[in-house]
């Protein structure tokens, strides 16, 4: 059943104006979004520096960047269904005070030992499971031809690993390794005050009041839940996976220092960051089906182009930036799909699996590159299956999701 709400005080319909306090929300939920990304994410540029430190094998430390992403993954299937019950308001600072814990305790303690890394990155999850939280709660501010637009930029708040990717490493060589837990917890802890005091769920939000498992049976049981989450698993896997290990790829592979990997890397998230309202930009307009199509295409062409190890200079760089492009492009594109389809009072209950797909889609490579790197000595094969999942998630989107979006969308809505 749903809470019921007063005809006067409800959500915005489809061509609505979009107020000026539906942009503040979606701007604090953006950044608390980023903060807490810049949390999920700060193992990875450390991951080449705890290799030595610890002497890890290469699996090791592709398990230690990992771990973060496959809690937060799963973490955000029942985050989602709260705040689908809880609203934003809720569960922004409560989410983010929740990751100060992890952050503290691996910059002052947890980092000295391999058990403590992954005991630490295990709780360092909770801040990936943010993304459950925003797109419920921006999606309810926004009419729908501009939900793909809102989510875009919500999901540019991913940036946050690229804060990590350019400080962490010189803030540690600057000041020692508590110093960027310590900057990164301070951040959240405002955070979480300004969120409290400013968050406000949109008007007239529609309010679940069923069991939480029953609304996540009944979340599994629609089409959009599997069909999104298939294709999340490969556009924002993707970009996961590239986000978390492509320090220890350009170091490994290309014998690049650690500051040069992780700034490349970082300059890969920028602009998959700034591709994914892009992607949301364009499935308003010319429909998601389309967008995703093209985007794969083009995650496919960099993929089995990469494959051969060309030089960085130009052929490389140019493959890596493709993929990027591509990645954030298809990210916004499946969230634009998401909510022209869900049910207003399941958004969160999808996003969360969705979400979680799209994590889990990021866990995986990291551990199958480690793997297939220590067992051959080269990335290639690796790089060949993330070309054919890639080619079978376009032959799926051409087909099976385009029908689906076809039988669910009025025909004047491009698909």
């Amino acid at each position: 059943m749903l809470q019921p709400s007063d005809k006067s005080n409800r959500a915005p319909e489809p061509g609505a104006a979009v107020t000026g306090r539906a942009w503040l929300m979606l701007a604090l939920a953006t950044a608390g979004f980023a903060l807490n990304f810049w949390a999920w994410a700060l193992l990875s540029p450390l991951a080449p520096r705890l290799q030595d430190s610890l002497d890890l094998s290469s699996f090791q430390q592709s398990l230690l960047v990992a771990v973060p992403v496959v809690v937060g993954s799963l973490g955000r299937v029942p985050v989602g269904a709260l705040t689908d019950r809880f609203g934003g308001r809720v569960m922004f600072p409560l989410v983010s005070v929740a990751t100060i814990v992890p952050v503290l305790y691996l910059g002052l303690a947890g980092h000295s030992s391999f058990a403590g890394l992954l005991a630490g990155g295990l709780f360092l999850g909770i801040g990936g499971t943010s993304f459950a939280v925003g797109v419920p709660f921006v999606s309810a501010w926004f009419p729908p031809e501009r939900r793909g637009l809102a989510i875009g930029v919500f999901g540019a708040g991913m940036g946050g690993t690229a804060i990590s990717a350019l400080t962490t490493v010189k803030l540690v060589d600057a000041h020692g390794m508590a110093n960027p837990f310590l900057i990164t917890s301070a951040a959240l802890a405002v955070y979480a005050v300004v969120a409290a005091l400013l968050l406000r769920d949109a008007p007239g939000r529609t309010v679940p009041t069923e069991p939480l498992v029953r609304r996540l049976v009944a979340t599994f049981r629609l089409g959009i839940t599997w069909q999104a989450s298939a294709l999340y698993a490969v556009a924002f896997g993707g970009y996961v996976a590239f986000s978390v290990y492509l320090p220890t790829y350009l170091k490994t592979g290309y014998g690049l220092a650690q500051a040069d990997a992780a700034n490349r890397m970082a300059g890969f998230v920028l602009l998959a960051v700034a591709m994914r309202p892009v992607g949301g930009w364009l499935s308003d307009r010319i429909g998601p089906v389309r967008v995703l199509a093209g985007t794969l295409a083009f995650v496919v062409a960099g993929a089995f182009a990469q494959s051969f190890t060309p030089g960085l200079a130009p052929a490389g760089t140019i493959a890596f930036l493709a993929m990027a492009a591509a990645l954030g492009a298809g990210s916004g594109a499946v969230f634009a799909l998401v909510a022209l389809l869900t049910p207003a009072n399941k958004v969160g209950s999808v996003t969360g699996v969705v979400g979680a797909a799209g994590g889990l889609g990021g866990f995986l490579p990291p551990l199958v590159m480690g793997a297939l790197y220590g067992a051959y000595g080269s990335y290639a094969v690796g790089l060949v299956l993330l070309a054919l999942v890639a080619a079978a998630a376009l032959a799926y989107t051409a087909t099976g999701v385009r029908r689906g979006a076809a039988r669910r969308v009025p025909a004047a809505q491009p698909n």
